[in-house]
């Protein structure tokens, strides 16, 4: 078994969820990889486990796994950058999706992390990793745009502030004609949460902060005020498991004192996410 420390709690909890969905008869998504870290991990997961029916999460990865499949698709060779991809697991999958195996990975994240997957995960010549801060955009330049870039940013943008994401997208959108890069974002109550440490941590405890979000109509507007953002698309998350909850998602993404009284009248772990976010780089 391997020791996990000091790897933080967003990437734990993540790869759990997902580990607990895979064991599923009716799993929403098929992750080997994810049950066999979890297995190989020296770490005790049983304080995640009122997150184990977490289908946002779910969903959210299958939502990323589909945006990057139509890119790769039209675009076999790409070079996918997942940054700060923590412990995803996202390559294995969708290197088995009949995609070819043409596509290269690289995986940004911090020392820990990288170390961490190095140890536990297979290595393959079409993955790459770099060691450092998405904000350090010397990351860029070991990216080869000739046949397409797909970025990835599940679950980091919400932890950046707004000037620092901001600036990670124009960036990307500057040094990428021609690719795309799809985020998530919370509701933007979350970020207003965050502007307040106090009362965040009355609400969320250690959980770190998240003082980034936009709303939609700030997201539309992201082509009109980022130069080199072509298209901004709206992405639905796909359908999740139960009448209830295919239902009631539509109604209630992004307001998270619904989620917190469903969660306790129900039994369901809600969607805590606002938006799923697709951008088109213009050439």
């Amino acid at each position: 078994m391997t020791d996990v420390m000091p790897v933080t709690d967003t990437a734990l909890v993540t790869l759990w969820c997902r580990a607990s969905e895979a064991r599923r008869a009716d799993a929403i998504v098929d992750d080997p990889m994810a049950i066999r870290l979890i297995e190989s991990m020296d770490y005790d997961f049983s304080r995640f486990k009122l997150s184990a029916d977490r289908q946002d999460l779910a969903l959210r990865t299958l939502a990323f796994d589909n945006g990057t499949r139509s890119y790769l698709s039209a675009h076999p060779k790409a070079t996918v950058v997942a940054l700060g991809e923590g412990m995803q697991t996202s390559f294995w999958r969708l290197d088995a999706g009949g995609l070819g195996h043409e596509f290269l990975w690289l995986t940004l994240d911090l020392a820990p992390i990288i170390e961490l997957r190095q140890r536990l995960l297979p290595a393959s010549p079409r993955m790459s990793t770099c060691t450092q801060s998405v904000l350090d955009f010397s990351w860029m330049d070991q990216v080869d745009p000739q046949h397409g870039v797909f970025i990835t940013a599940e679950g980091l943008l919400p932890y950046l502030e707004p000037d620092e994401a901001l600036g990670l997208i124009a960036e990307c959108a500057r040094r990428f004609p021609g690719g795309q890069m799809m985020f998530d974002l919370p509701p933007k109550s979350q970020a207003l949460l965050a502007a307040r440490p106090q009362l965040w941590k009355v609400m969320r405890g250690d959980w770190p902060r998240t003082p980034f979000s936009l709303t939609a109509r700030e997201l539309a507007k992201l082509a009109d005020t980022v130069p080199g953002v072509r298209v901004v698309h709206d992405v639905a998350l796909p359908r999740g498991r139960g009448r209830l909850f295919d239902s009631l998602l539509p109604r209630t993404q992004g307001f998270p004192p619904i989620h917190r009284l469903l969660r306790r009248w129900v039994g369901v772990n809600w969607p805590t996410i606002a938006s799923l976010t697709l951008l088109e780089f213009g050439t």
